[in-house]
């Protein structure tokens, strides 16, 4: 029976969240407070404690995640070691988790980037006027066509294919307005704008993929052995550390294929899932891509115990 660990991505994060598995492991917290000195402030008390406006920010929100998926993949490693993955996937963000899990970067350098990162991605966005909006309930091609009419002078394009019927759209605050009011015309249930900084995963974040090209010249990435890696971009697995780097710059300007990356999971045999990190988002999207496979959660202390 094949293995994959699931990552979580940015929209993972909630108050309160670790609280719990820092309490019960003495490992999580002492994960919290090796990254405290990485990014220079008490990231494990904004994850605790909040504000929620602070931990839902581009710049914290995506170190947070980071730092939790790696506190309870290690718990699990230290507690389970028979449960090992032939397979890993991450959620955008949560491919820099997929990446530590699979030997490909260690964890100062997964910390380091996902921080650059989102420096990066927010001060795009602060220099653009960016948006974006979940469409559900079209498919593929209606959605293609509402984002060219909605578009008008400005970019409006797919930015990720979720699962069936969910696809969230990216581009000018104006165009994505438009997209939300004609997506009942194609046939939309519904459509809902997000609460998130800038058009992510479309060119408007290019600035931010330069600094992290840069950025990934002083990281060291290591070759997988025995764990595969598949990237959102293309729904291929990863081969060569060039191809890791290229990948991860990519992302931030191109789409991401999420539903087709767990179907050629699915395809090619792949049975446990385990979904590791904050929040249950990936089981959720693996309903509606199949509603038939299980993913066991876990993002808690409770269910760490339960595995």
């Amino acid at each position: 029976m094949k293995t994959a660990f699931l990552f979580p991505g940015q929209g993972a994060q909630s108050v309160g969240m670790g609280k719990d598995i820092a309490e019960a492991y003495p490992s999580c917290g002492a994960l919290f407070a090796k990254a405290n000195e990485i990014v220079g402030y008490d990231l494990g008390d904004i994850c605790f404690n909040g504000p929620e406006e602070k931990l839902n920010s581009t710049t914290v929100s995506q170190p947070a995640i980071f730092v939790l998926s790696a506190a309870i993949l290690d718990i699990i490693r230290a507690k389970h070691p028979e449960i090992t993955p032939d397979v890993t996937a991450g959620l955008s963000l949560g491919e820099y988790s997929a990446l530590y899990a699979a030997g490909a970067m260690s964890f100062e350098d997964g910390v380091r980037l996902v921080q650059k990162r989102g420096n990066a991605m927010q001060a795009a966005a602060d220099a653009t006027n960016g948006a974006m909006v979940t469409v559900l309930g079209l498919d593929e091609e209606k959605t293609r066509q509402l984002c060219k009419e909605a578009a008008g002078d400005g970019l409006l394009s797919c930015a990720n294919f979720n699962c069936p019927g969910q696809i969230v759209l990216s581009g000018d605050v104006d165009a994505c307005q438009r997209g939300a009011e004609l997506a009942e015309k194609y046939g939309a249930i519904k459509a809902v704008v997000l609460k998130v900084a800038g058009a992510f995963h479309t060119s408007m974040m290019q600035p931010a993929a330069d600094t992290l090209k840069e950025a990934l010249k002083s990281c060291e990435i290591a070759e997988t052995t025995g764990v595969k890696v598949i990237a959102n971009i293309d729904a291929e697995y990863y081969n060569g550390t060039a191809g890791i780097r290229q990948g991860l710059v990519r992302q931030l300007v191109e789409p991401l294929l999420w539903q087709k990356c767990m179907e050629k999971l699915l395809a090619e045999g792949v049975e446990n899932f385990y979904e590791i990190g904050p929040g249950r988002v990936l089981t959720g999207l693996m309903r509606r891509i199949n509603r038939k496979t299980k993913v066991i959660n876990v993002s808690s202390a409770g269910t760490i115990e339960k595995v």
